[in-house]
């Protein structure tokens, strides 16, 4: 008996599909591709930042003092005393906490709103073309482009009592105080922290803005010009609402910045700021690394993580809003 094997039928692919497929994968990898090269910076951007924050939240449940410093995993766990102590305004580590947290939202508030006011006018002035433009233009971006460390240095010899710089100008000089002025120490260590802050960030403000004017038509103004409006309406009416969305984000990205900032405090009153500038970075820092408490002080870090996400999600959503408005 003969039996005969069945054979499937060779199924032929036309150029056509074989091109589209050819297509198709070819596509697959362009999009592919930039992922791809991004994937090694986002794995390190993970592991230098996403690892030490997993580890300070575990941090922050735990009892961790310098006895257990050098294997912190055996310190026992405190679940959510860390974070009672931290907001308990009635007791010295709270109430120090909270009067931090003050001191930190009215210096952000008055070193934003200056650089960007200082930004702004800067880069509105130098929006027309004149001689000497693009020398003003370098000297502006200076402070912005020099290390943090070398920049704030140089202010603290400025701000010396005997021989600094600010006294010599604002007593010797313009006599406009009775007798030189301690700017470290005191209620005035706060101005000169503003001071600091203001005159390295308003060229970033600066910057920003002026890239934001170069897409404004210029037809706009001119327009403006012969309806008969001045300088201040153009600004209010075509340079502000225009640079909107620039300023959005500017404001955001300076709020962090400035509420965040170690460097400038560090450098400029060391481990021990005065209580007038006891900016909550610095604050951290002591309550872990001068005190040798790591809970407390992860803990901290962590109530300040969730404020800047919960200001910055309501600082999106209503500005998301502003511009779904704008736009109807």
């Amino acid at each position: 008996m003969t039996t005969t094997a069945l054979k499937e039928p060779v199924r032929k692919t036309s150029p056509g599909a074989a091109r589209e497929s050819r297509r198709r994968t070819g596509r697959i990898r362009r999009i592919s591709l930039p992922y791809l090269l991004l994937l090694p910076a986002l794995l390190l951007e993970l592991l230098v930042h996403l690892v030490p924050m997993v580890i300070g939240m575990v941090m922050s449940f735990k009892e961790l003092t310098q006895f257990y410093i050098r294997d912190w995993g055996t310190a026992p766990w405190s679940g959510l005393g860390n974070y009672q102590v931290s907001v308990d305004f009635d007791a010295p580590v709270g109430e120090a906490l909270l009067h931090s947290f003050f001191v930190t939202v009215g210096f952000t508030l008055l070193s934003v709103g200056l650089c960007w006011l200082i930004g702004t006018a800067a880069a509105v002035y130098l929006q027309d073309a004149f001689r000497g433009r693009g020398l003003l233009r370098a000297l502006f971006l200076v402070p912005y482009a020099l290390p943090v460390y070398a920049a704030v240095i140089t202010w603290v010899f400025m701000f010396q009592h005997d021989n600094g710089l600010v006294n010599h100008v604002l007593h010797d000089q313009l006599h406009l105080t009775d007798q030189p002025s301690f700017w470290l120490i005191g209620d005035n260590s706060f101005y000169a922290l503003l001071t600091v802050s203001v005159w390295k960030g308003w060229p970033f403000a600066f910057l920003i803005v002026m890239a934001g004017l170069q897409n404004i038509p210029k037809e706009l103004y001119e327009a403006a010009a012969l309806d008969g409006a001045g300088m201040w309406q153009q600004i209010r009416r075509i340079t502000l609402p225009s640079l909107r969305p620039v300023n959005q984000v500017l404001v955001l990205v300076l709020f962090l910045w400035t509420f965040n900032d170690f460097n400038t405090p560090y450098v400029l009153f060391g481990k021990a700021a005065p209580e007038a500038a006891d900016l909550i970075s610095v604050h951290i820092y002591q309550a872990s690394f001068v005190t040798w408490n790591f809970g407390t002080g992860s803990a901290m870090s962590v109530l300040l993580l969730l404020f800047l996400l919960v200001v910055t999600g309501v600082y999106l959503l209503f500005t998301s809003r502003g511009r779904r408005a704008a736009d109807v």
